[in-house]
């Protein structure tokens, strides 16, 4: 059922295309307004500086494209996109050492984001009624009766090389991301400013794009090396906090990524090199020495949470909606933007399903349950981003409570990772979690999960492991296959 005449979606990025994709079936025409002129094929644009980073396309997040896109995953991997399965197809320093290889329940797409764009762009030109303005700057949105319970978007003004336009909409979907200025818009036309909530652990991090060897040595057994931070809390080099990821991309290529929290991180090439050697195993910088430099260091700050909490206002305006960045925005490191932002745009084509009209309550009705899911990325953003020193914002904890935070925030993730290793239950539910199909206190409301944690930790005081770990992070990371069927007590 049409649902109106005109939707429009404001950014032309993944969280604007999927949007488009939801919008499609109920209005007569979907117009995406992206300031960029966009690459043909997958390269990179002004508007997506993040793209020069490594991406996780997450399970929840490719299930939900695929809903909104059919054949989007095998589109993306017969472009180049790579379905690994990372706990045999990655090499995971995590605690003192190397983690085993071992089959799971988690598989995933790598990719590049400018590649998992193009396959959204090609997606959505697919679609007979969407169209994708290009070099258009949205300057404006025109309302009726701002801040009161009749308020509404009646259309958006923007502006191409041709000049000054505008376009009435039914629907306006802001998909601008982090830097939106549609909150201010709507303060100007008389609606309450929203409570924003804020976290900026003071993450930054630089990444630099490789061409691998063609063959592979011999020993690359795995596809991506991951260093996590050091649970060392003597004297070590500031290197040995780092986040690290040798990270796998189309086109036979990778992006070495270094990131930190509160630490300054190298802006040039001769610094990115030198530094790489200073992390916790000589891995990550020996890979880098067999491969060959596509490009200069990138280095990204903008990386605070960011909640504008649209579903508090007394009022909401009817006839817009938020998508992505521009309502809720993350901290990269945890890779939950894209595939927040799709679950987002799925749950928007859920509530035009069953809409007979674009008025206030459908804007209540949206709110509330984009709310409930929105809570469960950010709730894992908070459990570890709370717990560091340097984190500022109105989410910042009492010291007393960051301090407990920061004691217990890593044991407990490395307990839920070494049950995980032998408990296929545990492996499950925090596949779930890692991949946004479960809230983390669902998954340890879960008798079954409980008993797999104790089960392990009273293992573990014995020295009973079912499968090794440990292993020496200055040594390559082990190759052997410790799945169950082959796993043997250590």
């Amino acid at each position: 059922m049409r649902l109106g005449k005109t939707a429009v979606v404001l950014g032309g990025s993944a969280a604007g295309l999927c949007s488009a994709g939801a919008l499609a079936p109920y209005f007569d025409q979907v117009l995406v307004l992206e300031r960029d002129e966009l690459p043909a094929g997958a390269g990179h644009r002004r508007g997506v500086p993040q793209s020069k980073h490594p991406h996780f396309l997450l399970n929840s997040g490719r299930r939900a494209i695929g809903v909104l896109f059919d054949g989007f995953e095998a589109d993306l991997i017969a472009a180049g996109g790579l379905h690994l399965m990372p706990s045999m197809d990655a090499a995971y320093l995590d605690g003192e050492g190397w983690s085993a290889r071992k089959r799971s329940a988690m598989t995933m797409v790598y990719s590049s984001r400018i590649l998992i764009e193009r396959v959204l762009r090609d997606k959505v030109r697919e679609l007979g009624n969407v169209v994708i303005r290009e070099g258009a700057a949205v300057n404006a949105l025109t309302t009726r009766g701002g801040g009161t319970r009749d308020g509404e978007i009646t259309g958006v003004g923007f502006t191409t090389s041709g000049g000054d336009e505008h376009v009435d909409a039914d629907l306006v979907v802001d998909a601008m991301g982090r830097g939106s200025p549609v909150g201010a818009w709507l303060v100007a036309a008389g609606w309450p400013e929203p409570e924003t909530r804020t976290l900026d652990a003071k993450v930054t991090y630089t990444s630099r794009w490789y061409e691998l060897p063609a063959p592979r040595p011999a020993t690359w057994w795995w596809r991506h090396l991951v260093i996590m931070p050091t649970p060392d809390k003597g004297e070590h080099p500031a290197e040995h906090e780092y986040l690290v990821n040798f990270f796998p991309v189309e086109g036979n290529r990778a992006i070495a990524c270094m990131g930190s929290w509160g630490l300054d991180m190298p802006r040039t090439t001769d610094a990115f090199v030198e530094t790489a050697r200073r992390v916790r195993t000589p891995m990550f910088a020996a890979a880098m020495d067999q491969c060959e430099p596509t490009s200069e260091v990138h280095l990204t700050r903008s990386t605070g949470n960011k909640w504008r909490r649209y579903d508090r206002l007394p009022a909401p305006p009817k006839g817009l909606v938020f998508v992505g960045d521009s309502i809720c925005a993350f901290n990269p490191f945890y890779a939950q933007g894209i595939s927040s932002a799709a679950g987002s745009a799925l749950l928007l084509r859920e509530h035009l399903a069953r809409a007979g009209r674009i008025d206030a309550k459908f804007s209540a009705k949206f709110l509330a349950s984009q709310r409930k899911a929105l809570n469960v990325p950010w709730s894992l953003a908070m459990a570890r981003d709370q717990g560091y020193e340097c984190a500022e914002g109105t989410e910042k904890p009492r010291e007393w409570k960051r301090r407990i935070l920061a004691a217990v925030s890593a044991p407990a993730f490395s307990l839920i990772v070494g049950a995980a290793r032998e408990d296929e239950v545990v492996d499950e539910h925090f596949a779930k979690v890692f991949n946004l199909d479960e809230s983390m206190g669902d998954m340890l409301r879960n008798p079954r999960v409980i008993a797999g944690l104790v089960r392990y930790r009273v293992r573990a005081a014995l020295g009973r492991h079912r499968v090794p770990f440990g292993f020496d992070p200055q040594a390559e990371p082990p190759a052997t296959d410790y799945s169950p069927a082959t796993a043997s007590a250590r």
